[in-house]
Protein backbone atom coordinates (compact mmCIF):
# COMPACT_ATOMS: atom_id res chain seq x y z
CA UNK A 1 0.00 0.00 0.00
CA UNK A 2 1.27 3.38 -0.56
CA UNK A 3 1.55 5.71 2.37
CA UNK A 4 -1.28 8.15 2.64
CA UNK A 5 -0.43 11.96 2.10
CA UNK A 6 1.78 13.29 4.48
CA UNK A 7 1.82 17.28 5.57
CA UNK A 8 5.41 18.47 5.84
CA UNK A 9 7.19 19.91 9.19
CA UNK A 10 9.00 23.46 9.69
CA UNK A 11 11.79 21.28 10.95
CA UNK A 12 12.39 19.65 6.89
CA UNK A 13 14.34 21.97 4.94
CA UNK A 14 14.34 20.24 1.86
CA UNK A 15 10.05 20.86 1.82
CA UNK A 16 11.04 24.76 2.57
CA UNK A 17 12.65 26.07 -0.76
CA UNK A 18 13.75 29.74 -1.35
CA UNK A 19 12.45 33.27 -2.49
CA UNK A 20 14.30 33.56 0.91
CA UNK A 21 12.47 30.37 1.73
CA UNK A 22 9.22 29.69 -0.04
CA UNK A 23 7.07 27.33 1.49
CA UNK A 24 5.19 24.47 -1.09
CA UNK A 25 2.89 22.67 1.21
CA UNK A 26 0.92 20.32 -0.03
CA UNK A 27 -3.25 21.37 -0.55
CA UNK A 28 -4.42 19.35 1.95
CA UNK A 29 -1.95 20.79 4.55
CA UNK A 30 -2.45 23.57 6.59
CA UNK A 31 -1.03 26.49 4.61
CA UNK A 32 1.81 28.11 5.59
CA UNK A 33 4.12 30.65 3.30
CA UNK A 34 7.26 32.76 3.67
CA UNK A 35 5.32 36.28 3.53
CA UNK A 36 8.39 38.53 1.94
CA UNK A 37 7.58 41.78 3.67
CA UNK A 38 7.92 40.18 7.09
CA UNK A 39 10.76 37.54 6.16
CA UNK A 40 9.50 34.84 7.93
CA UNK A 41 7.10 32.25 7.92
CA UNK A 42 3.61 33.11 8.18
CA UNK A 43 -0.20 31.42 9.00
CA UNK A 44 -2.75 32.32 6.51
CA UNK A 45 -4.65 33.18 9.43
CA UNK A 46 -8.33 32.45 10.22
CA UNK A 47 -10.35 32.81 8.28
CA UNK A 48 -13.57 35.75 8.36
CA UNK A 49 -16.25 36.76 5.88
CA UNK A 50 -16.26 39.10 3.41
CA UNK A 51 -17.66 41.72 5.17
CA UNK A 52 -14.97 41.60 7.90
CA UNK A 53 -12.52 41.84 4.39
CA UNK A 54 -14.11 44.89 3.55
CA UNK A 55 -13.62 46.54 6.74
CA UNK A 56 -9.38 45.40 7.45
CA UNK A 57 -9.29 46.91 3.82
CA UNK A 58 -10.49 49.80 5.00
CA UNK A 59 -8.87 50.37 8.04
CA UNK A 60 -5.53 49.51 5.99
CA UNK A 61 -5.96 51.97 3.36
CA UNK A 62 -7.18 54.93 5.70
CA UNK A 63 -4.17 56.02 7.78
CA UNK A 64 -1.72 58.29 7.89
CA UNK A 65 -1.78 59.76 3.98
CA UNK A 66 -5.69 60.78 4.71
CA UNK A 67 -3.74 63.25 7.01
CA UNK A 68 -1.72 64.89 4.00
CA UNK A 69 -4.92 65.38 2.00
CA UNK A 70 -6.74 68.43 2.64
CA UNK A 71 -3.08 70.75 2.70
CA UNK A 72 -2.88 68.99 -1.19
CA UNK A 73 -6.00 69.50 -1.98
CA UNK A 74 -5.99 73.08 -1.02
CA UNK A 75 -2.91 73.56 -2.68
CA UNK A 76 -3.96 72.13 -6.15
CA UNK A 77 -7.14 73.29 -6.43
CA UNK A 78 -10.88 71.31 -5.32
CA UNK A 79 -11.69 70.67 -8.86
CA UNK A 80 -8.64 69.45 -10.17
CA UNK A 81 -8.24 67.69 -6.99
CA UNK A 82 -11.75 65.90 -7.43
CA UNK A 83 -10.90 65.07 -10.63
CA UNK A 84 -7.70 63.50 -9.99
CA UNK A 85 -8.26 61.77 -6.69
CA UNK A 86 -11.61 59.73 -8.75
CA UNK A 87 -9.07 58.77 -11.44
CA UNK A 88 -6.41 57.51 -9.34
CA UNK A 89 -9.24 55.64 -7.18
CA UNK A 90 -10.14 53.79 -10.06
CA UNK A 91 -6.53 53.19 -11.08
CA UNK A 92 -5.85 51.43 -7.66
CA UNK A 93 -8.88 49.78 -7.88
CA UNK A 94 -7.54 48.19 -11.76
CA UNK A 95 -3.94 47.10 -10.13
CA UNK A 96 -5.82 45.57 -7.64
CA UNK A 97 -7.70 43.40 -9.32
CA UNK A 98 -4.43 42.22 -11.25
CA UNK A 99 -2.66 41.50 -7.90
CA UNK A 100 -6.07 38.96 -7.05
CA UNK A 101 -5.81 37.56 -10.68
CA UNK A 102 -2.57 37.17 -9.97
CA UNK A 103 -2.61 35.57 -6.72
CA UNK A 104 -4.94 33.28 -8.13
CA UNK A 105 -2.78 32.13 -11.20
CA UNK A 106 -0.11 31.68 -8.32
CA UNK A 107 -1.69 29.54 -6.37
CA UNK A 108 -2.60 27.50 -9.44
CA UNK A 109 1.18 27.11 -10.80
CA UNK A 110 1.76 25.89 -6.97
CA UNK A 111 -0.90 23.32 -7.12
CA UNK A 112 0.42 22.20 -10.76
CA UNK A 113 3.71 21.52 -9.60
CA UNK A 114 2.40 19.40 -6.71
CA UNK A 115 0.41 17.36 -9.25
CA UNK A 116 3.61 16.97 -10.79
CA UNK A 117 5.60 15.75 -8.40
CA UNK A 118 3.12 13.45 -6.58
CA UNK A 119 3.21 12.00 -10.06
CA UNK A 120 7.11 11.10 -10.38
CA UNK A 121 7.01 10.34 -6.56
CA UNK A 122 4.14 7.38 -7.42
CA UNK A 123 6.57 6.64 -10.78
CA UNK A 124 9.86 6.41 -8.42
CA UNK A 125 8.10 4.44 -5.92
CA UNK A 126 6.39 1.93 -8.23
CA UNK A 127 9.96 1.62 -10.60
CA UNK A 128 11.12 -0.14 -7.41
CA UNK A 129 9.16 -3.53 -7.24
CA UNK A 130 9.44 -6.00 -10.28
CA UNK A 131 7.22 -6.45 -12.75
CA UNK A 132 5.69 -9.77 -10.96
CA UNK A 133 5.51 -7.37 -7.21
CA UNK A 134 3.79 -4.73 -9.66
CA UNK A 135 0.99 -7.10 -11.43
CA UNK A 136 0.13 -8.36 -8.11
CA UNK A 137 -0.17 -5.74 -6.22
CA UNK A 138 -2.66 -4.24 -8.87
CA UNK A 139 -4.55 -7.27 -8.08
CA UNK A 140 -4.83 -7.21 -4.62
CA UNK A 141 -4.94 -3.35 -4.27
CA UNK A 142 -8.44 -2.62 -6.20
CA UNK A 143 -9.26 0.52 -7.07
CA UNK A 144 -12.00 1.34 -4.22
CA UNK A 145 -9.24 0.32 -1.42
CA UNK A 146 -6.64 2.76 -2.47
CA UNK A 147 -5.62 5.82 -0.50
CA UNK A 148 -7.90 8.81 -2.20
CA UNK A 149 -7.64 11.28 0.11
CA UNK A 150 -5.23 13.74 -2.20
CA UNK A 151 -7.36 12.89 -5.53
CA UNK A 152 -10.84 13.78 -3.59
CA UNK A 153 -8.98 17.02 -2.51
CA UNK A 154 -7.32 18.04 -5.68
CA UNK A 155 -11.03 16.98 -7.24
CA UNK A 156 -13.28 19.73 -5.33
CA UNK A 157 -10.45 22.58 -4.99
CA UNK A 158 -10.25 24.92 -8.60
CA UNK A 159 -6.64 24.96 -9.81
CA UNK A 160 -7.34 29.29 -8.89
CA UNK A 161 -9.32 29.24 -5.59
CA UNK A 162 -6.88 31.78 -3.62
CA UNK A 163 -6.06 29.05 -0.57
CA UNK A 164 -2.54 29.83 -0.02
CA UNK A 165 -1.14 33.04 0.93
CA UNK A 166 1.60 33.92 -1.95
CA UNK A 167 3.03 36.95 -1.06
CA UNK A 168 4.03 39.86 -3.95
CA UNK A 169 7.57 38.59 -3.08
CA UNK A 170 6.72 35.00 -3.50
CA UNK A 171 4.70 35.90 -6.84
CA UNK A 172 7.76 38.17 -7.60
CA UNK A 173 9.85 35.02 -7.67
CA UNK A 174 7.49 32.52 -9.88
CA UNK A 175 7.17 35.17 -12.79
CA UNK A 176 9.82 37.49 -12.75
CA UNK A 177 13.34 37.18 -13.96
CA UNK A 178 14.90 35.96 -10.92
CA UNK A 179 18.48 38.27 -11.56
CA UNK A 180 16.49 41.48 -12.27
CA UNK A 181 12.76 41.14 -11.44
CA UNK A 182 13.08 39.90 -7.96
CA UNK A 183 16.03 42.35 -7.42
CA UNK A 184 14.20 45.40 -8.46
CA UNK A 185 10.89 44.22 -6.40
CA UNK A 186 12.63 44.01 -3.28
CA UNK A 187 14.77 47.71 -4.03
CA UNK A 188 11.36 49.03 -5.21
CA UNK A 189 9.49 47.88 -1.51
CA UNK A 190 12.77 49.33 0.40
CA UNK A 191 12.20 52.52 -0.93
CA UNK A 192 8.68 52.65 0.06
CA UNK A 193 9.08 51.32 3.43
CA UNK A 194 12.30 54.14 3.52
CA UNK A 195 9.82 56.55 2.78
CA UNK A 196 6.88 55.15 5.16
CA UNK A 197 9.60 55.35 8.40
CA UNK A 198 10.68 58.88 7.77
CA UNK A 199 6.77 60.15 7.59
CA UNK A 200 6.41 58.09 10.44
CA UNK A 201 9.41 59.63 11.98
CA UNK A 202 8.68 63.17 11.54
CA UNK A 203 4.93 62.96 12.25
CA UNK A 204 5.48 62.31 15.72
CA UNK A 205 7.85 64.85 16.36
CA UNK A 206 6.22 67.53 14.73
CA UNK A 207 2.91 66.55 16.75
CA UNK A 208 4.38 66.64 20.00
CA UNK A 209 6.21 69.92 19.10
CA UNK A 210 2.84 71.52 18.77
CA UNK A 211 1.21 70.56 21.27
CA UNK A 212 4.54 71.53 23.42
CA UNK A 213 4.88 75.11 21.71
CA UNK A 214 1.57 75.70 19.81
CA UNK A 215 -1.05 78.01 21.40
CA UNK A 216 -3.33 76.57 23.41
CA UNK A 217 -5.20 79.39 25.26
CA UNK A 218 -7.71 80.65 22.98
CA UNK A 219 -5.75 84.06 23.16
CA UNK A 220 -3.93 84.11 20.23
CA UNK A 221 -6.24 83.19 17.82
CA UNK A 222 -5.23 81.37 14.11
CA UNK A 223 -1.61 81.67 14.28
CA UNK A 224 0.81 80.34 11.41
CA UNK A 225 4.48 79.25 13.19
CA UNK A 226 8.03 79.75 12.31
CA UNK A 227 10.00 76.92 13.18
CA UNK A 228 12.90 79.66 14.09
CA UNK A 229 10.12 81.29 17.15
CA UNK A 230 10.85 80.32 20.20
CA UNK A 231 8.76 77.05 21.92
CA UNK A 232 10.30 77.70 25.70
CA UNK A 233 12.88 79.78 26.89
CA UNK A 234 15.73 79.96 24.36
CA UNK A 235 14.64 76.57 22.73
CA UNK A 236 12.96 76.86 19.04
CA UNK A 237 10.36 75.03 17.81
CA UNK A 238 12.81 73.35 15.22
CA UNK A 239 15.23 72.46 18.19
CA UNK A 240 12.00 70.85 20.27
CA UNK A 241 11.13 68.84 17.47
CA UNK A 242 14.56 67.53 17.34
CA UNK A 243 14.69 66.75 20.71
CA UNK A 244 11.51 65.05 20.50
CA UNK A 245 13.12 63.18 17.25
CA UNK A 246 15.58 61.99 19.10
CA UNK A 247 13.99 61.00 22.12
CA UNK A 248 11.41 58.85 19.56
CA UNK A 249 14.66 57.60 17.99
CA UNK A 250 15.84 56.18 21.83
CA UNK A 251 12.35 54.73 22.60
CA UNK A 252 11.16 53.10 19.20
CA UNK A 253 14.36 52.51 17.47
CA UNK A 254 15.53 49.73 19.56
CA UNK A 255 12.92 47.20 18.58
CA UNK A 256 14.49 47.25 14.96
CA UNK A 257 16.90 45.08 16.73
CA UNK A 258 14.17 42.55 18.08
CA UNK A 259 11.05 41.00 16.27
CA UNK A 260 7.56 43.44 16.98
CA UNK A 261 4.30 42.14 16.47
CA UNK A 262 1.11 43.88 16.85
CA UNK A 263 -1.19 42.43 19.02
CA UNK A 264 -5.18 42.28 17.78
CA UNK A 265 -5.69 44.28 20.96
CA UNK A 266 -3.92 46.61 20.11
CA UNK A 267 -4.72 47.00 16.42
CA UNK A 268 -8.17 47.12 17.63
CA UNK A 269 -7.22 50.56 20.19
CA UNK A 270 -5.65 52.11 17.62
CA UNK A 271 -8.66 51.96 15.34
CA UNK A 272 -11.03 52.76 17.53
CA UNK A 273 -8.73 56.29 18.13
CA UNK A 274 -8.16 56.77 14.52
CA UNK A 275 -12.22 56.45 13.98
CA UNK A 276 -12.99 59.01 16.89
CA UNK A 277 -10.21 61.37 15.16
CA UNK A 278 -11.28 61.29 12.24
CA UNK A 279 -15.09 61.27 12.72
CA UNK A 280 -14.55 64.58 15.38
CA UNK A 281 -12.80 66.56 12.83
CA UNK A 282 -15.38 65.84 9.87
CA UNK A 283 -18.13 66.75 12.21
CA UNK A 284 -16.59 69.89 13.79
CA UNK A 285 -15.51 70.93 10.30
CA UNK A 286 -19.33 70.54 9.20
CA UNK A 287 -20.79 72.63 11.96
CA UNK A 288 -18.21 75.47 11.64
CA UNK A 289 -18.95 75.70 7.58
CA UNK A 290 -22.78 75.11 8.16
CA UNK A 291 -22.57 78.41 11.08
CA UNK A 292 -20.88 80.51 7.80
CA UNK A 293 -17.57 80.68 9.56
CA UNK A 294 -15.57 78.71 6.96
CA UNK A 295 -12.44 81.01 6.25
CA UNK A 296 -11.62 78.79 3.17
CA UNK A 297 -11.85 79.58 -0.64
CA UNK A 298 -9.38 77.13 -2.38
CA UNK A 299 -8.88 77.94 -5.76
CA UNK A 300 -10.40 76.18 -8.88
CA UNK A 301 -6.73 74.77 -10.66
CA UNK A 302 -3.64 75.26 -9.79
CA UNK A 303 -1.16 72.68 -11.48
CA UNK A 304 2.06 73.45 -9.96
CA UNK A 305 0.22 71.33 -6.85
CA UNK A 306 -0.98 68.70 -8.90
CA UNK A 307 2.71 66.87 -8.35
CA UNK A 308 2.35 66.34 -4.92
CA UNK A 309 -1.50 66.22 -4.83
CA UNK A 310 -0.66 62.99 -6.93
CA UNK A 311 2.18 61.42 -4.37
CA UNK A 312 -0.06 61.97 -1.30
CA UNK A 313 -3.11 60.56 -3.16
CA UNK A 314 -1.29 57.27 -4.47
CA UNK A 315 0.43 56.77 -0.86
CA UNK A 316 -3.18 57.35 0.48
CA UNK A 317 -4.64 54.60 -1.91
CA UNK A 318 -1.98 52.08 -1.06
CA UNK A 319 -2.60 48.51 -0.45
CA UNK A 320 -1.75 46.09 -3.15
CA UNK A 321 1.35 44.75 -1.11
CA UNK A 322 -1.24 43.69 1.92
CA UNK A 323 -3.61 41.96 -0.46
CA UNK A 324 -2.38 38.28 0.13
CA UNK A 325 -2.89 39.09 3.83
CA UNK A 326 -5.83 40.59 3.39
CA UNK A 327 -7.52 38.40 0.99
CA UNK A 328 -6.55 34.88 1.31
CA UNK A 329 -8.45 34.37 4.65
CA UNK A 330 -11.77 35.53 3.12
CA UNK A 331 -13.86 32.68 3.45
CA UNK A 332 -16.03 33.55 0.61
CA UNK A 333 -14.57 34.82 -2.42
CA UNK A 334 -17.22 34.61 -5.37
CA UNK A 335 -18.46 38.31 -4.52
CA UNK A 336 -14.81 39.67 -4.14
CA UNK A 337 -14.74 42.36 -7.23
CA UNK A 338 -18.05 43.98 -6.26
CA UNK A 339 -16.91 44.19 -2.17
CA UNK A 340 -13.65 46.02 -3.46
CA UNK A 341 -15.88 48.01 -5.66
CA UNK A 342 -17.66 48.94 -2.65
CA UNK A 343 -14.52 49.15 -0.87
CA UNK A 344 -13.16 51.63 -3.02
CA UNK A 345 -15.82 53.50 -3.16
CA UNK A 346 -16.63 54.18 0.29
CA UNK A 347 -12.95 55.06 0.63
CA UNK A 348 -13.25 58.00 -2.06
CA UNK A 349 -16.28 58.80 -0.26
CA UNK A 350 -14.72 59.63 2.77
CA UNK A 351 -11.36 61.26 1.36
CA UNK A 352 -13.75 63.66 -0.19
CA UNK A 353 -15.57 64.67 2.61
CA UNK A 354 -12.38 64.98 4.87
CA UNK A 355 -10.60 67.11 2.20
CA UNK A 356 -13.82 69.19 1.20
CA UNK A 357 -14.81 69.85 4.32
CA UNK A 358 -11.20 71.47 5.74
CA UNK A 359 -10.48 73.24 2.66
CA UNK A 360 -13.86 75.06 3.39
CA UNK A 361 -13.61 75.02 6.96
CA UNK A 362 -10.06 76.14 6.82
CA UNK A 363 -7.60 79.19 4.96
CA UNK A 364 -5.78 77.11 2.98
CA UNK A 365 -2.48 78.82 3.84
CA UNK A 366 -2.85 78.70 8.02
CA UNK A 367 -4.20 74.52 6.64
CA UNK A 368 -1.05 71.85 8.32
CA UNK A 369 0.36 69.18 6.53
CA UNK A 370 -0.92 67.32 9.53
CA UNK A 371 -4.47 68.11 9.16
CA UNK A 372 -4.75 67.15 12.90
CA UNK A 373 -2.65 69.90 13.79
CA UNK A 374 -5.17 72.78 12.17
CA UNK A 375 -7.25 71.88 15.18
CA UNK A 376 -4.59 72.50 18.24
CA UNK A 377 -4.74 76.02 18.27
CA UNK A 378 -8.24 77.46 16.87
CA UNK A 379 -10.51 77.74 19.31
CA UNK A 380 -13.06 78.84 17.34
CA UNK A 381 -13.41 75.25 15.33
CA UNK A 382 -12.57 72.96 18.80
CA UNK A 383 -12.39 75.28 22.26
CA UNK A 384 -12.93 72.13 24.40
CA UNK A 385 -8.48 71.88 25.34
CA UNK A 386 -8.47 68.05 26.34
CA UNK A 387 -10.15 67.19 23.03
CA UNK A 388 -7.53 69.33 21.08
CA UNK A 389 -5.06 67.54 23.12
CA UNK A 390 -6.18 64.34 21.53
CA UNK A 391 -6.63 65.42 18.09
CA UNK A 392 -3.01 67.42 18.55
CA UNK A 393 -1.29 63.21 19.66
CA UNK A 394 -3.39 61.22 17.89
CA UNK A 395 -0.81 60.75 15.21
CA UNK A 396 1.89 59.66 18.41
CA UNK A 397 -0.35 57.42 19.49
CA UNK A 398 -1.39 55.11 16.09
CA UNK A 399 2.09 56.47 14.28
CA UNK A 400 4.01 54.83 17.39
CA UNK A 401 2.59 51.16 17.58
CA UNK A 402 3.25 51.12 13.65
CA UNK A 403 6.92 52.21 13.81
CA UNK A 404 8.60 48.86 14.90
CA UNK A 405 6.13 47.01 12.39
CA UNK A 406 7.67 48.94 9.79
CA UNK A 407 11.20 49.14 10.67
CA UNK A 408 10.85 45.52 11.32
CA UNK A 409 9.29 44.48 7.59
CA UNK A 410 12.07 46.76 6.22
CA UNK A 411 15.21 44.77 8.21
CA UNK A 412 13.60 41.40 6.77
CA UNK A 413 13.68 42.38 3.60
CA UNK A 414 17.02 43.57 3.06
CA UNK A 415 17.94 40.48 4.49
CA UNK A 416 15.60 38.77 1.92
CA UNK A 417 17.58 40.62 -1.04
CA UNK A 418 20.95 40.09 0.23
CA UNK A 419 20.45 36.51 0.92
CA UNK A 420 21.99 33.38 -0.82
CA UNK A 421 20.52 30.15 -0.59
CA UNK A 422 22.55 27.95 1.94
CA UNK A 423 24.37 30.86 3.21
CA UNK A 424 23.90 32.64 7.02
CA UNK A 425 24.80 35.78 8.06
CA UNK A 426 27.26 36.63 11.14
CA UNK A 427 26.04 37.41 13.85
CA UNK A 428 26.98 41.27 13.58
CA UNK A 429 25.67 41.81 10.36
CA UNK A 430 22.42 40.01 10.89
CA UNK A 431 21.96 41.83 14.76
CA UNK A 432 23.51 45.34 14.75
CA UNK A 433 24.52 46.13 10.73
CA UNK A 434 20.94 44.82 9.08
CA UNK A 435 19.30 47.43 12.33
CA UNK A 436 21.06 50.31 11.71
CA UNK A 437 21.05 50.57 7.86
CA UNK A 438 17.49 50.07 8.58
CA UNK A 439 16.47 52.76 11.10
CA UNK A 440 19.40 55.60 10.67
CA UNK A 441 18.28 57.06 6.89
CA UNK A 442 15.19 57.79 7.67
CA UNK A 443 15.68 59.16 10.93
CA UNK A 444 18.37 61.32 8.96
CA UNK A 445 15.98 62.42 6.78
CA UNK A 446 13.68 63.51 9.40
CA UNK A 447 16.29 65.61 11.28
CA UNK A 448 17.09 67.54 7.74
CA UNK A 449 13.25 67.95 6.94
CA UNK A 450 9.79 68.09 8.43
CA UNK A 451 8.15 68.65 5.33
CA UNK A 452 5.37 65.46 5.54
CA UNK A 453 3.69 66.72 2.49
CA UNK A 454 6.85 66.55 0.35
CA UNK A 455 7.89 63.12 2.12
CA UNK A 456 4.59 61.69 0.98
CA UNK A 457 4.53 63.32 -2.16
CA UNK A 458 7.95 61.98 -2.80
CA UNK A 459 7.60 58.60 -1.51
CA UNK A 460 3.87 58.18 -3.24
CA UNK A 461 5.31 59.28 -6.15
CA UNK A 462 8.09 57.58 -6.82
CA UNK A 463 8.27 54.02 -4.91
CA UNK A 464 4.37 53.94 -4.52
CA UNK A 465 4.11 54.18 -8.55
CA UNK A 466 5.94 51.05 -8.62
CA UNK A 467 4.23 49.52 -5.57
CA UNK A 468 0.93 50.11 -6.95
CA UNK A 469 1.14 50.89 -10.93
CA UNK A 470 4.15 48.65 -12.12
CA UNK A 471 4.03 45.77 -9.96
CA UNK A 472 1.19 44.51 -10.30
CA UNK A 473 0.54 45.69 -14.03
CA UNK A 474 4.06 43.12 -14.64
CA UNK A 475 2.59 40.51 -12.34
CA UNK A 476 -0.77 40.22 -14.42
CA UNK A 477 1.06 40.07 -17.79
CA UNK A 478 3.59 37.26 -16.70
CA UNK A 479 1.51 34.94 -14.51
CA UNK A 480 -0.97 35.16 -18.17
CA UNK A 481 1.56 34.05 -20.09
CA UNK A 482 3.51 31.30 -17.84
CA UNK A 483 0.02 29.54 -17.14
CA UNK A 484 -0.97 29.92 -20.79
CA UNK A 485 1.21 26.81 -21.90
CA UNK A 486 0.34 25.05 -18.97
CA UNK A 487 -3.56 25.10 -18.59
CA UNK A 488 -4.21 26.46 -22.28
CA UNK A 489 -6.43 29.34 -23.60
CA UNK A 490 -9.68 27.44 -22.47
CA UNK A 491 -9.14 27.44 -18.93
CA UNK A 492 -10.83 30.75 -17.05
CA UNK A 493 -9.33 32.00 -14.19
CA UNK A 494 -12.19 32.84 -12.44
CA UNK A 495 -10.53 35.45 -10.11
CA UNK A 496 -9.49 37.48 -13.07
CA UNK A 497 -9.49 41.20 -13.64
CA UNK A 498 -12.75 42.35 -15.30
CA UNK A 499 -9.94 44.55 -17.21
CA UNK A 500 -8.51 41.56 -18.59
CA UNK A 501 -7.49 42.79 -21.83
CA UNK A 502 -4.19 43.52 -22.47
CA UNK A 503 -4.61 47.02 -22.90
CA UNK A 504 -5.41 48.01 -19.57
CA UNK A 505 -2.01 46.94 -18.61
CA UNK A 506 -0.47 48.69 -21.49
CA UNK A 507 -2.46 51.54 -20.07
CA UNK A 508 -1.30 51.32 -16.31
CA UNK A 509 2.29 50.91 -17.49
CA UNK A 510 2.32 54.48 -19.78
CA UNK A 511 0.40 56.12 -17.56
CA UNK A 512 3.25 55.47 -14.50
CA UNK A 513 5.81 56.46 -17.09
CA UNK A 514 4.01 59.10 -17.25
CA UNK A 515 3.33 60.03 -13.78
CA UNK A 516 7.23 59.49 -13.30
CA UNK A 517 8.29 61.71 -15.85
CA UNK A 518 5.86 64.56 -14.71
CA UNK A 519 6.55 64.53 -10.94
CA UNK A 520 10.51 64.39 -11.90
CA UNK A 521 10.35 67.33 -14.17
CA UNK A 522 7.99 69.51 -12.10
CA UNK A 523 10.62 69.14 -9.19
CA UNK A 524 13.75 70.15 -11.28
CA UNK A 525 11.96 73.19 -12.31
CA UNK A 526 10.85 73.83 -8.71
CA UNK A 527 14.58 73.45 -8.07
CA UNK A 528 15.65 75.54 -11.01
CA UNK A 529 13.30 78.20 -10.37
CA UNK A 530 14.70 78.47 -6.51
Amino acid sequence: MRSALRCPTLGNEETWTALGKKALTLAVCPVKTVSSMAGGITETGEPYSPYVGLVYMFNLIVGTGALTMPKAFATAGWVVSLTLICFLAFMSYVTTTFVIEAMASANAQLRWKRREQEVISDDESTSDYSEDEVLLRGRSEPQETRPILSVQRVASVDHFDILERVEMGQMASMFFNKAVGVNMFYICIIVYLYGDLAIYAAAVPISLMEVACGNHSCSAGNVKYNDSETCWGPVRRKDAYRVFLSIFTLLLGPFTFFNAQKTKYLQILTSLMRWIAFTMMIVLALIRIAKGKGEGHPPVADISGVPNLFGVCVYSFMCQHSLPSLVTPVSDKRRLGTLLLADYSLILAFYGLLSFTAIFCFDGSLLRDMYTLSFTDNCDVLSVVPLRYFLGLFPVFTISTNFPIIAVTLRNNWKTLFHREGGTYPWVVDRVVFPLITLLPPVAVAFCTHDLETLVGITGAYAGTGIQYIIPACLVLFSRRHLEPVFGRDVVNKHRSPFRHTFWVGFVLLWSTFCLMFVTANIVLAETKT
